[in-house]
Protein backbone atom coordinates (compact mmCIF):
# COMPACT_ATOMS: atom_id res chain seq x y z
CA UNK A 1 0.00 0.00 0.00
CA UNK A 2 1.48 3.46 -1.35
CA UNK A 3 1.17 6.80 0.91
CA UNK A 4 -1.77 7.91 -0.99
CA UNK A 5 -3.31 4.91 -0.17
CA UNK A 6 -2.52 5.50 3.38
CA UNK A 7 -3.69 8.49 3.07
CA UNK A 8 -7.58 7.39 2.16
CA UNK A 9 -7.50 4.71 4.52
CA UNK A 10 -6.96 6.69 7.66
CA UNK A 11 -9.33 9.36 5.70
CA UNK A 12 -11.85 6.73 5.88
CA UNK A 13 -11.76 5.10 8.95
CA UNK A 14 -10.75 8.61 11.22
CA UNK A 15 -12.66 10.39 13.07
CA UNK A 16 -14.54 13.56 12.04
CA UNK A 17 -11.89 15.79 13.65
CA UNK A 18 -9.31 13.50 11.91
CA UNK A 19 -10.97 14.79 8.12
CA UNK A 20 -11.17 18.09 9.19
CA UNK A 21 -7.53 18.17 9.92
CA UNK A 22 -7.13 16.33 6.30
CA UNK A 23 -9.31 18.85 4.92
CA UNK A 24 -7.14 21.76 6.52
CA UNK A 25 -3.91 20.65 5.42
CA UNK A 26 -5.35 19.68 1.94
CA UNK A 27 -6.34 23.33 1.53
CA UNK A 28 -2.82 24.90 2.50
CA UNK A 29 -0.68 22.29 0.46
CA UNK A 30 -2.65 22.88 -2.59
CA UNK A 31 -2.32 27.00 -2.39
CA UNK A 32 1.14 26.68 -1.59
CA UNK A 33 1.53 24.61 -4.40
CA UNK A 34 -0.08 27.14 -6.58
CA UNK A 35 1.79 29.99 -5.18
CA UNK A 36 5.06 27.97 -5.89
CA UNK A 37 3.81 27.77 -9.80
CA UNK A 38 2.77 31.29 -10.05
CA UNK A 39 6.15 31.99 -8.59
CA UNK A 40 8.10 30.26 -11.44
CA UNK A 41 6.28 32.54 -13.98
CA UNK A 42 7.19 35.54 -11.71
CA UNK A 43 3.31 35.99 -11.10
CA UNK A 44 2.30 37.16 -7.56
CA UNK A 45 -0.04 35.05 -6.14
CA UNK A 46 -1.15 36.52 -2.98
CA UNK A 47 -4.78 37.70 -4.19
CA UNK A 48 -5.50 33.72 -4.21
CA UNK A 49 -5.64 34.64 0.13
CA UNK A 50 -7.81 37.64 -0.40
CA UNK A 51 -10.37 35.40 -3.12
CA UNK A 52 -10.79 33.09 -0.43
CA UNK A 53 -10.47 34.85 3.02
CA UNK A 54 -13.53 36.28 4.33
CA UNK A 55 -13.64 40.46 4.27
CA UNK A 56 -14.33 42.84 7.01
CA UNK A 57 -16.33 44.45 4.13
CA UNK A 58 -20.45 43.62 3.89
CA UNK A 59 -20.19 45.20 0.33
CA UNK A 60 -17.14 43.06 -0.52
CA UNK A 61 -19.35 39.91 1.09
CA UNK A 62 -21.78 40.19 -1.64
CA UNK A 63 -19.16 39.24 -4.54
CA UNK A 64 -17.57 36.62 -2.33
CA UNK A 65 -19.91 35.05 -0.39
CA UNK A 66 -18.30 31.80 -0.13
CA UNK A 67 -15.70 33.30 2.17
CA UNK A 68 -18.27 32.66 4.92
CA UNK A 69 -17.22 29.18 5.08
CA UNK A 70 -13.76 29.13 2.70
CA UNK A 71 -12.02 31.29 5.56
CA UNK A 72 -12.27 28.70 8.07
CA UNK A 73 -9.76 25.98 5.93
CA UNK A 74 -7.25 28.80 4.87
CA UNK A 75 -4.55 29.20 6.71
CA UNK A 76 -0.99 31.23 4.75
CA UNK A 77 1.22 30.66 7.77
CA UNK A 78 2.68 26.91 8.56
CA UNK A 79 3.00 27.56 12.46
CA UNK A 80 -0.46 28.97 12.44
CA UNK A 81 -1.85 25.80 10.57
CA UNK A 82 0.02 23.61 13.09
CA UNK A 83 -1.07 25.37 16.08
CA UNK A 84 -4.56 25.18 15.24
CA UNK A 85 -4.38 21.40 13.64
CA UNK A 86 -2.88 20.71 17.34
CA UNK A 87 -5.70 22.14 18.87
CA UNK A 88 -8.26 20.21 16.91
CA UNK A 89 -7.08 17.05 17.12
CA UNK A 90 -6.92 16.89 20.84
CA UNK A 91 -10.14 18.97 21.82
CA UNK A 92 -12.20 16.93 18.94
CA UNK A 93 -11.00 14.53 20.14
CA UNK A 94 -12.12 15.15 23.50
CA UNK A 95 -15.58 16.42 22.41
CA UNK A 96 -16.20 13.26 20.88
CA UNK A 97 -16.69 11.19 24.14
CA UNK A 98 -19.99 13.06 24.46
CA UNK A 99 -21.13 14.03 20.98
CA UNK A 100 -21.62 12.35 17.74
CA UNK A 101 -19.15 13.21 14.50
CA UNK A 102 -22.22 15.24 13.04
CA UNK A 103 -22.39 17.41 16.04
CA UNK A 104 -19.02 18.29 15.62
CA UNK A 105 -18.55 18.83 12.43
CA UNK A 106 -21.68 20.92 12.89
CA UNK A 107 -20.10 23.05 15.64
CA UNK A 108 -17.09 23.69 13.21
CA UNK A 109 -19.39 25.43 10.96
CA UNK A 110 -21.53 27.17 12.79
CA UNK A 111 -19.00 28.22 15.75
CA UNK A 112 -16.43 29.34 12.29
CA UNK A 113 -19.66 31.52 10.66
CA UNK A 114 -20.28 33.17 14.06
CA UNK A 115 -16.77 33.96 14.56
CA UNK A 116 -16.76 35.52 11.03
CA UNK A 117 -19.95 37.36 11.32
CA UNK A 118 -18.80 39.01 15.18
CA UNK A 119 -15.66 39.72 13.27
CA UNK A 120 -17.44 41.96 10.78
CA UNK A 121 -19.48 43.27 12.87
CA UNK A 122 -16.50 44.89 15.17
CA UNK A 123 -14.91 46.19 12.48
CA UNK A 124 -18.45 47.97 10.71
CA UNK A 125 -19.38 49.30 14.81
CA UNK A 126 -16.65 50.42 16.38
CA UNK A 127 -14.52 53.28 15.03
CA UNK A 128 -11.37 52.10 16.01
CA UNK A 129 -11.59 49.49 13.09
CA UNK A 130 -13.25 51.81 10.83
CA UNK A 131 -10.41 52.75 8.64
CA UNK A 132 -8.97 49.24 8.38
CA UNK A 133 -12.28 47.32 6.84
CA UNK A 134 -10.95 48.32 3.70
CA UNK A 135 -8.63 46.21 3.58
CA UNK A 136 -8.95 43.96 6.40
CA UNK A 137 -9.44 39.75 6.24
CA UNK A 138 -9.78 37.33 8.28
CA UNK A 139 -8.66 33.42 7.41
CA UNK A 140 -8.20 30.23 9.69
CA UNK A 141 -9.93 27.97 12.01
CA UNK A 142 -9.46 28.86 15.44
CA UNK A 143 -12.85 30.17 16.00
CA UNK A 144 -14.79 27.50 14.43
CA UNK A 145 -11.70 25.25 17.13
CA UNK A 146 -12.32 27.81 19.74
CA UNK A 147 -16.35 26.81 19.95
CA UNK A 148 -15.25 23.42 20.16
CA UNK A 149 -12.92 24.39 23.26
CA UNK A 150 -15.51 26.01 25.65
CA UNK A 151 -18.37 23.45 24.41
CA UNK A 152 -15.81 20.56 25.59
CA UNK A 153 -15.14 22.75 28.21
CA UNK A 154 -18.78 22.68 29.41
CA UNK A 155 -19.11 19.33 28.57
CA UNK A 156 -16.84 18.01 31.00
CA UNK A 157 -15.26 20.71 33.08
CA UNK A 158 -13.41 18.50 35.31
CA UNK A 159 -11.48 16.65 32.91
CA UNK A 160 -7.99 17.37 33.33
CA UNK A 161 -5.24 17.84 30.32
CA UNK A 162 -1.38 17.14 31.07
CA UNK A 163 0.97 19.88 29.90
CA UNK A 164 4.60 20.33 30.38
CA UNK A 165 6.03 22.22 33.06
CA UNK A 166 2.35 23.18 34.53
CA UNK A 167 1.29 19.71 34.90
CA UNK A 168 -2.16 18.58 35.11
CA UNK A 169 -4.85 21.63 34.25
CA UNK A 170 -8.78 21.20 34.30
CA UNK A 171 -10.72 22.05 30.76
CA UNK A 172 -12.77 24.66 32.25
CA UNK A 173 -9.95 26.62 33.48
CA UNK A 174 -8.05 26.18 29.80
CA UNK A 175 -11.28 27.53 28.16
CA UNK A 176 -11.36 30.31 30.55
CA UNK A 177 -7.54 31.66 29.92
CA UNK A 178 -8.44 31.41 26.25
CA UNK A 179 -11.25 33.48 26.29
CA UNK A 180 -9.71 36.28 28.62
CA UNK A 181 -6.53 36.53 26.11
CA UNK A 182 -8.62 37.11 23.15
CA UNK A 183 -11.02 39.17 25.75
CA UNK A 184 -7.58 41.53 26.57
CA UNK A 185 -6.17 41.44 23.17
CA UNK A 186 -9.59 42.71 20.73
CA UNK A 187 -7.40 45.87 20.62
CA UNK A 188 -4.31 44.31 19.29
CA UNK A 189 -2.16 43.81 16.21
CA UNK A 190 -4.46 40.48 15.56
CA UNK A 191 -7.49 42.02 16.76
CA UNK A 192 -9.42 40.52 13.95
CA UNK A 193 -8.43 37.23 15.04
CA UNK A 194 -9.33 37.39 18.93
CA UNK A 195 -12.37 38.53 18.12
CA UNK A 196 -13.20 35.67 15.88
CA UNK A 197 -11.95 33.94 18.77
CA UNK A 198 -14.41 35.27 21.39
CA UNK A 199 -17.60 34.77 18.25
CA UNK A 200 -16.52 31.24 18.67
CA UNK A 201 -16.43 30.88 22.23
CA UNK A 202 -19.38 32.24 22.39
CA UNK A 203 -21.64 29.78 19.73
CA UNK A 204 -19.65 26.40 21.62
CA UNK A 205 -21.48 27.91 25.07
CA UNK A 206 -24.74 28.68 23.30
CA UNK A 207 -24.81 25.17 22.00
CA UNK A 208 -24.05 23.37 25.21
CA UNK A 209 -26.98 25.33 26.93
CA UNK A 210 -29.53 24.88 24.28
CA UNK A 211 -28.08 20.73 23.99
CA UNK A 212 -29.06 20.76 27.83
CA UNK A 213 -32.49 21.69 27.18
CA UNK A 214 -32.91 19.42 24.47
CA UNK A 215 -32.40 21.19 21.15
CA UNK A 216 -29.26 20.38 19.21
CA UNK A 217 -28.49 23.52 17.29
CA UNK A 218 -26.14 21.57 14.77
CA UNK A 219 -29.38 19.26 13.57
CA UNK A 220 -30.67 21.34 10.82
CA UNK A 221 -26.73 21.70 9.54
CA UNK A 222 -26.12 17.93 9.71
CA UNK A 223 -28.95 17.60 7.67
CA UNK A 224 -27.96 19.75 4.91
CA UNK A 225 -24.62 18.05 4.96
CA UNK A 226 -26.71 14.63 4.43
CA UNK A 227 -28.43 16.19 1.86
CA UNK A 228 -25.50 17.70 -0.34
CA UNK A 229 -23.58 14.35 0.05
CA UNK A 230 -26.20 12.53 -1.23
CA UNK A 231 -26.22 14.41 -4.09
CA UNK A 232 -22.93 13.09 -5.07
CA UNK A 233 -23.26 9.50 -3.29
CA UNK A 234 -24.10 6.52 -5.69
CA UNK A 235 -27.83 5.15 -5.10
CA UNK A 236 -27.71 1.69 -4.06
CA UNK A 237 -30.24 -0.66 -3.81
CA UNK A 238 -32.58 -0.79 -1.17
CA UNK A 239 -33.98 -4.34 0.27
CA UNK A 240 -36.71 -4.79 2.49
CA UNK A 241 -36.64 -7.51 5.32
CA UNK A 242 -39.32 -8.55 7.57
CA UNK A 243 -42.95 -6.94 7.24
CA UNK A 244 -41.63 -4.18 10.23
CA UNK A 245 -41.85 -0.67 9.80
CA UNK A 246 -39.36 1.88 11.51
CA UNK A 247 -40.67 4.62 13.64
CA UNK A 248 -39.68 8.02 13.86
CA UNK A 249 -38.56 9.25 17.34
CA UNK A 250 -40.28 11.86 19.05
CA UNK A 251 -37.86 14.67 20.15
CA UNK A 252 -38.67 13.38 23.81
CA UNK A 253 -37.60 9.51 23.12
CA UNK A 254 -34.69 11.10 21.41
CA UNK A 255 -33.82 13.50 23.54
CA UNK A 256 -34.26 10.30 26.38
CA UNK A 257 -32.33 8.53 24.49
CA UNK A 258 -29.43 10.39 24.06
CA UNK A 259 -29.48 11.09 27.99
CA UNK A 260 -28.97 7.29 28.36
CA UNK A 261 -26.17 7.32 26.15
CA UNK A 262 -24.35 10.05 27.39
CA UNK A 263 -24.72 8.88 30.63
CA UNK A 264 -23.35 4.70 29.89
CA UNK A 265 -20.68 6.97 28.32
CA UNK A 266 -19.67 9.05 31.49
CA UNK A 267 -19.89 5.76 33.65
CA UNK A 268 -17.42 4.22 31.32
CA UNK A 269 -15.48 7.33 31.30
CA UNK A 270 -15.23 7.22 35.01
CA UNK A 271 -14.66 3.47 34.77
CA UNK A 272 -11.30 4.29 32.93
CA UNK A 273 -9.94 6.80 35.18
CA UNK A 274 -10.01 4.54 37.94
CA UNK A 275 -9.18 1.27 36.73
CA UNK A 276 -7.68 2.01 33.52
CA UNK A 277 -8.90 0.84 29.57
CA UNK A 278 -8.01 -2.94 30.51
CA UNK A 279 -10.31 -2.74 32.80
CA UNK A 280 -13.50 -2.51 30.44
CA UNK A 281 -15.79 -5.51 29.17
CA UNK A 282 -15.91 -5.78 25.30
CA UNK A 283 -19.28 -4.63 25.54
CA UNK A 284 -17.94 -1.32 27.56
CA UNK A 285 -15.01 -0.98 24.87
CA UNK A 286 -17.44 -1.35 21.69
CA UNK A 287 -19.54 1.23 23.24
CA UNK A 288 -16.61 3.98 23.75
CA UNK A 289 -15.45 3.04 19.75
CA UNK A 290 -18.95 3.19 18.26
CA UNK A 291 -19.17 6.84 20.07
CA UNK A 292 -16.05 7.95 18.94
CA UNK A 293 -16.87 6.57 15.37
CA UNK A 294 -20.28 8.45 15.63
Amino acid sequence: MNLLDNLKETYRQGTVAIRLIFINVAVYAILQLLLIFLKLFIINGDGIYQWLALPASFGQLLYYPWTLISYMFLHKDLFHLAFNMIALYWFGKLFLMYHTGKQLTGLYLLGGLTAGLLYMLFYNLFPLFQGMTGFSVLMGASGSIMAIIVATAMQAPNMELRFFLLGNVKLKYIALVAVLISLFSITSSNAGGEIAHLGGALYGYIFIVSLRRGKDLTRRTSRLIDSLTTLFRPRKLKVKKGGGQRTKMTDAEYNMHKARNMAEIDRILDKVKASGYSSLTDDEKNTLFQQRKN
